[in-house]
């Protein structure tokens, strides 16, 4: 029952939901992400390397053995560096386009926390500790004026 309790405590207090929203936002993120890097980016390239896809880059090991009906005997080994830069320009991007959300949403809320810009409203919390700084400063002066 404990259990169930602690649980309930945590969904509750929204530690539950910003994780689903998270997750869910970032699946969104990596399918735009994902389009972005395969049908944007990655077709210029290819061009450049004479229409050559970065997916079909590997070094064959061995190659694929067919016996005479042409069913395969044993699989083609090889390693697909082209797969791994597709991979790694997509890690890139995605880095990226993290940073720069980031580097937006700091630059919000040092917007929304500094009191005296009104062009953005200030959270109540900051607010609050902003008067009562205020407010403790003046306190301070006074006392020093009485001495």
């Amino acid at each position: 029952m404990k259990l169930f309790k602690e649980f309930k405590e945590f969904a509750v207090k929204g530690n539950m939901m910003d994780m689903a929203i998270g997750i869910i936002i970032g699946a969104a993120f990596n399918q735009v992400i994902d389009v972005l890097v395969k049908k944007v980016l990655l077709p210029p390239l290819s061009l450049l390397t004479d229409g050559v896809h970065f997916n079909d880059k590997r070094i064959i090991l061995r190659d694929a053995v067919l016996s005479a009906d042409n069913t395969i005997l044993k699989n083609e080994v090889a390693i697909g560096y082209g797969a791994f830069a597709e991979a790694f320009l997509d890690f890139l991007i995605v880095g990226f386009a993290v940073f720069i959300a980031v580097k937006f949403m700091n630059r919000l809320r040092k917007k929304s926390q500094d009191t005296k810009d009104t062009s953005i409203a200030t959270p109540k919390d900051i607010e609050l500790l902003s008067k009562l700084t205020d407010l403790m400063e003046e306190q301070n002066t006074l006392l020093k004026s009485k001495k």
